[in-house]
C-alpha cells in the first residue's frame, strides 16, 4: 500500500472545473488523486491545503530551536517546532507528493514557501557536520519518493527551451530544496494562458489532464496492482 501526500497552495478556492474563477492547480490534483484513487483505493492520501491554511514563516525562536541538538531543547522549543514535526513526519511518510503549485510572479505563493521551511529540517530532512570531509550537509529524506509538481502560469512559455524559460522560478524553487533533502524525482505539469481565458487555456488546460492521466497510470504501473481494487 502506497501513501500520498495530496498539498494545495493556491489562494483560490475550488477547482477551475468547479467555478470561474477557481484554480486550475487545485482541479489538477483532484484529478490525480481521483484517478489514483480509482485504480488504487486501498492506498492512503493525506491532504494538506497550505493555501488556505498556510504554515507559520521561521521566526529567530524557531531557528534557535531547529538548531539545537534533540536532547538539549526546552520545552518552547519544542512548542516551536511542533507545526514543523507534523509537515515533516507527513513528508517523510509518503510516498508520492502530490503538490499544486501556481505561479504567483514568477515564483511558488508565498503559503509554499513556507511550507518548504519548515519542511527543510536540519537533524530531520538534512544533516549537517562542519568536520565532515567534503560537503557538509547531506540529505536525510529515504530514496524513492516522487514529487509531482502541478502548477499554472497566466501566461506561456514557461518550459525547458522556451521564451520565458528564464523566468520560471516555480520549478526551480521547488525542485532545488526538494533535492536537497533527497527528493529527487521530480515530474511537472502546468496549465498555461490563464490570463488569455480563451480557446488556448481551453486546450492548455485538456493537455495537462491528459498528462495527469498518462503519469498516474505511469506512477501505478510501477506500483504493481492494488490487492484490494
Amino acid at each position: 500500500m502506497a501513501t500520498l501526500l495530496h498539498i494545495d497552495s493556491s489562494a483560490r478556492t475550488g477547482g477551475s472545473d468547479e467555478h470561474r474563477f477557481g484554480s486550475h492547480s487545485r482541479r489538477l490534483t483532484r484529478r490525480f488523486i481521483n484517478t489514483w484513487s480509482a485504480g488504487r483505493p486501498s492506498d492512503n492520501v493525506i491532504y494538506r491545503d497550505v493555501g488556505a491554511n498556510s504554515p507559520a514563516p521561521v521566526t529567530g525562536k524557531w531557528i534557535h530551536a531547529a538548531f539545537t541538538r534533540q536532547e538539549d531543547r526546552e520545552p518552547w522549543m519544542h512548542e516551536v517546532l511542533a507545526e514543523s514535526d507534523r509537515l515533516v513526519d507527513e513528508l517523510l511518510s509518503a510516498d508520492i507528493i502530490v503538490a499544486g503549485v501556481p505561479m504567483y510572479n514568477f515564483g511558488a505563493p508565498a503559503q509554499f514557501k513556507a511550507y518548504i521551511d519548515n519542511v527543510v529540517r536540519v537533524g530531520r530532512t538534512f544533516g549537517f557536520d562542519r568536520s565532515r570531509p567534503g560537503a557538509p550537509y547531506w540529505p536525510m529524506v529515504p530514496a524513492g519518493k516522487t514529487l509531482v509538481l502541478l502548477s499554472s502560469r497566466g501566461d506561456f512559455g514557461y518550459g525547458p527551451g522556451e521564451r520565458l524559460e528564464a523566468q520560471n522560478h516555480v520549478e526551480r524553487g521547488v525542485k532545488t530544496p526538494f533535492a536537497y533533502i533527497g527528493v529527487t524525482d521530480v515530474r511537472s505539469i502546468a496549465v498555461e494562458f490563464d490570463e488569455f481565458a480563451d480557446e488556448r487555456l481551453k486546450a492548455s488546460i485538456a493537455q495537462a489532464e491528459r498528462q495527469v492521466d498518462e503519469l498516474v497510470a505511469e506512477l501505478c504501473a510501477g506500483l504493481g496492482a492494488d490487492r484490494a481494487a
